[in-house]
């Protein structure tokens, strides 16, 4: 069971539940959701519902996780598939008597196209969010879940038009000045052909969105690494930048795994700028065995650049340590992936950038 389904039953158990729930649902997504009277049926029943969405999503993902029939079991294969779609089919039949009953649910909408878009429908998910729309344009979260559909799957300008009228409608939520980073930087030609810039000025708008985020979010690590990564498909590199974003990341992460992740980082910044002393002290502080591999790579990078052998080209590290899900897909202005698969490790450190996931606002 996730947070926001544990936290949603504590707080249906608060003295004041239409507060507890609103004050919960916002701290995890970013989206204030209209008190309404405790004895609300048609709050309660859609309550109800967001959290029998989210416990058949988790209860699916065990499944999934534990699942341990053979690839070559087609039979079991198929069995596994249809148990999947019966329990999802019981939230889809949920959620469409509700819509059913009470067809004027600008948030029903909203809340059944999140669900849609989390078990994989995400044209179904779209209709939805459109019908969410019409019914209460001035909601944020939709205008920034249509910006990701069409951001994902074509339209890159109406994309554009919908993270700026998301922004414009909620001005303080970081979700949507991230997301809108991250789109305009992986798509560049459009952003180029859109706003009538170059390049350079493509990155900087990127880069000012995310620091817009960070400047709500200063204490958000994912953010602030999806920032300092953007600095990688950048030439050329913006040495005092990139340096100043990862040091930003190392002093807001927690533990010593996020901060080891970090010096990773710094050391490969730091190599790349000549800053060889500097970098082998970053790399000799790198003691946790998941970054052993990245650490082994880029000490004979430094060493490399530090003694270049005769007639040859020093090694360019390519490989990334990712824990990204859900990837945008490739993208045909987008900087070009590294040559090796990506490699799972703690937390959310990467080696290089990749497109990190489209932030959902659920209602």
């Amino acid at each position: 069971m996730s947070d926001l389904t544990i936290g949603l039953l504590s707080a249906l158990l608060a003295t004041n539940q239409p507060q507890a729930v609103s004050n919960l649902v916002q701290e995890h997504t970013g989206v204030s959701v209209p008190i309404v009277a405790a004895n609300d049926p048609v709050e309660s029943e859609l309550r109800n519902l967001m959290i029998a969405d989210d416990a058949a999503l988790d209860e699916v993902n065990a499944w999934i996780s534990t699942n341990q029939i053979p690839r070559t079991d087609t039979n079991g294969t198929a069995a596994l598939n249809q148990k999947i779609i019966a329990r999802f089919d019981g939230v889809k039949h949920g959620y469409e008597n509700f819509l059913r009953n009470h067809p004027d649910h600008a948030r029903g909408f909203l809340a059944y196209g999140s669900f849609l878009n989390d078990i994989g429908d995400e044209d179904g998910a779209k209709v939805q969010y459109e019908n969410s729309k019409q019914l209460d344009p001035k909601n944020p979260a939709v205008w920034n879940q249509l910006a990701n559909y069409f951001g994902e799957h074509g339209g890159l300008t109406n994309a554009f038009a919908d993270y700026t009228e998301a922004i414009r409608l909620d001005p303080t939520e970081p979700t949507y000045y991230q997301n809108f980073a991250t789109t305009v930087y992986l798509y560049r030609t459009d952003a180029k052909q859109f706003y009538g810039i170059n390049e350079q000025q493509v990155f900087d708008k990127a880069l000012g969105l995310y620091q817009q985020a960070m400047k709500l979010a200063p204490e958000n690590l994912v953010l602030a690494t999806d920032y300092a990564e953007s600095y990688y498909g950048i030439r050329p590199l913006r040495t005092n930048d990139a340096l100043a974003a990862w040091t930003n990341a190392f002093n807001i992460a927690k533990d010593d795994n996020e901060r080891e992740g970090v010096r990773i980082h710094l050391a490969r910044v730091k190599i790349s700028a000549g800053f060889y002393d500097e970098a082998q002290a970053q790399l000799d502080a790198v003691t946790n065995r998941a970054f052993a591999d990245m650490k082994t790579r880029l000490i004979r990078s430094l060493n490399d650049h530090k003694n270049p052998p005769t007639n040859s080209i020093p090694e360019i590290v390519t490989n990334r340590v990712s824990v990204v899900t859900n990837p945008l897909p490739a993208a045909t202005n987008a900087a070009p992936a590294p040559a090796n698969p990506p490699v799972a490790t703690p937390k959310t450190i990467r080696l290089l950038a990749a497109p990190p996931p489209l932030r959902e606002q659920k209602p």
